[in-house]
């Protein structure tokens, strides 16, 4: 029977949860102050402690302090109100395992409990539930899910788990980095469905899609003839986001003026449409992201400071899928389970060499890469697991294509319009020449071998090797299409 320690000066909320997890099977002792808790645990172990932050004989975040310095491995849960969230996330890092908030609810403690326990047996057999909130989950498979985004069971998302868990029930702008494709807009998802707002609009816009002339009227709307071609009026994202959350990616794309119109709906929570006179009340909560750190870029005038420091009340990291290797075969089985049910096939995975050339490739794109290609290998798969021969050229190759690339001099040049000469074939390894290779396999390799170099030049982006090589698109697929046919990769 795992022991339970309860430190909460509010006698009747201790009988509370004490009856309430005797019911469900602990063994629950309760305290009702900081230095009987701590007198306590100079002769007693419990498995796991659940403390009020705020206590009449002593700070929370003392306490916690005490308790972690004599049992490191403690997984200790705060009790807290909204008004707390600042001081929860200071638990966190000095190594609280979650926080609840007052008042409690059964399932939420209890969720929180079976979790916290799991994780000091180093036992993450965890899932989400239809609320997001994490439960037990019968299948180890070392993975978290919270909705339709999954999150690979390592220190790092365990990290942006308990920050979106923080962050979620306040109303606190969000600051999301990470690289395209890493998930950062599921991150948002994540945050407005756990919200207070979960009910009403999210909204996500790609800033890096919009022009200059139309982001203002994407964003704020407009009335009709406020510019050529601005025949009705048009309502906005802000006003379709009304109530509930917008999420605004690649924010750093914004011209300055449209940077100005939304400092004005973040001081004053009001927005005019373009070409309009009258002010629209506005209660939005607004997260935001991107692949570069903003202060440096406003630093660099891309970005207004003020701006920046008005969004900056919370950040997130989300770091790169080549940082995150061992969970690069967790998220292929996920994607490819969404596959099978959308193409209605039985695929059961990957092959030990697919899995292998998943694991040596650095993924770009990351996330959305690693989708992208599960489904496009998922399509052309007619077996039971999916083979290198099914996966994009440069990604069933990869690991030959890391061949020492010679002389700088042989470099390929960054310039916008380079001539053919500077495309110089390096010399070929052994090891990438066929024994015996006629005159047609040999002038194929030197091909090759140039069209590799200007891939990896430009980190596998097909249109811009394309250009380097004064060929277009088709050809290159083409050629990339009978080196797969040609060589016994």
């Amino acid at each position: 029977m795992k022991k339970i320690l309860i430190i909460d000066d509010d006698r009747d909320m201790c009988q509370i949860l004490k009856h309430f997890l005797t019911r469900k099977g602990y063994d629950v002792t309760e305290m009702y102050n900081g230095k009987k808790a701590l007198e306590y645990l100079e002769d007693n172990q419990p498995d796991l402690i659940l403390s009020d932050l705020r206590l009449e004989d002593m700070d929370g975040i003392d306490l916690l302090k005490k308790i972690k310095a004599k049992y490191a491995d403690m997984p200790v849960i705060i009790m807290t109100g909204y008004s707390d969230i600042k001081t929860s996330v200071n638990a966190i890092k000095i190594g609280a395992y979650d926080y609840v908030t007052k008042p409690l609810l059964p399932d939420e403690i209890l969720i929180t409990i079976v979790s916290a326990l799991q994780h000091k047996d180093k036992s993450p057999k965890i899932a989400t539930s239809e609320n997001g909130k994490i439960a037990p989950h019968e299948k180890s498979n070392n993975v978290i899910h919270s909705g339709q985004y999954i999150f690979g069971n390592t220190e790092a998302f365990a990290t942006i788990l308990k920050q979106i868990k923080l962050v979620a029930p306040t109303n606190y702008s969000v600051i999301i980095y990470g690289e395209s494709g890493s998930g950062k807009e599921a991150i948002a998802q994540e945050i407005h469905k756990l919200s207070k707002r979960s009910d009403k609009p999210f909204i996500p816009i790609d800033c890096g899609v919009l022009s200059k002339e139309l982001s203002g009227s994407e964003l704020f709307g407009h009335e009709k003839g406020a510019f050529t071609g601005a025949l009705n009026n048009k309502i906005g994202s802000f006003e379709l986001a009304n109530g509930g959350t917008i999420f605004l990616d690649e924010i750093a794309n914004l011209s300055y003026d449209v940077q100005i119109s939304l400092l004005r709906v973040v001081q004053e929570r009001k927005m005019r449409r373009v070409g309009g006179t009258k002010d629209i009340e506005l209660d939005v909560r607004i997260i935001i992201a991107s692949n570069e750190l903003l202060w440096e870029a406003a630093k660099k005038g891309k970005f207004r400071e003020d701006l920046y420091h008005r969004f900056n009340e919370f950040n997130i990291n989300v770091p790169p899928l080549r940082e995150r290797k061992e969970e690069i075969m967790l998220f292929a089985h996920h994607f490819l389970q969404q596959t099978n049910a959308e193409l209605d096939k039985k695929i059961k995975g990957f092959t030990p060499e697919t899995e292998a050339i998943f694991k040596s490739y650095v993924w770009y794109g990351n996330l959305r890469e690693l989708k992208n290609v599960v489904k496009k290998a998922a399509l052309l798969t007619e077996a039971f697991y999916i083979e290198p021969h099914v996966l994009p050229f440069e990604i069933s190759n990869f690991t030959r294509l890391q061949f020492a690339e010679g002389p700088k001099s042989n470099a390929i040049s960054h310039t916008d319009h380079p001539q053919a000469s500077e495309a110089k074939p390096v010399t070929t390894p052994k090891s990438a020449i066929f024994d015996g290779a006629s005159l047609k396999e040999a002038s194929i390799d030197a091909e090759y071998e140039t069209i590799m170099r200007a891939l990896k030049q430009v980190n596998y982006n097909k249109s811009k090797a394309a250009k380097i090589l004064q060929i277009d698109r088709k050809t290159l697929y083409n050629k990339m299409n009978q080196y797969q046919e040609f060589k016994d990769f």
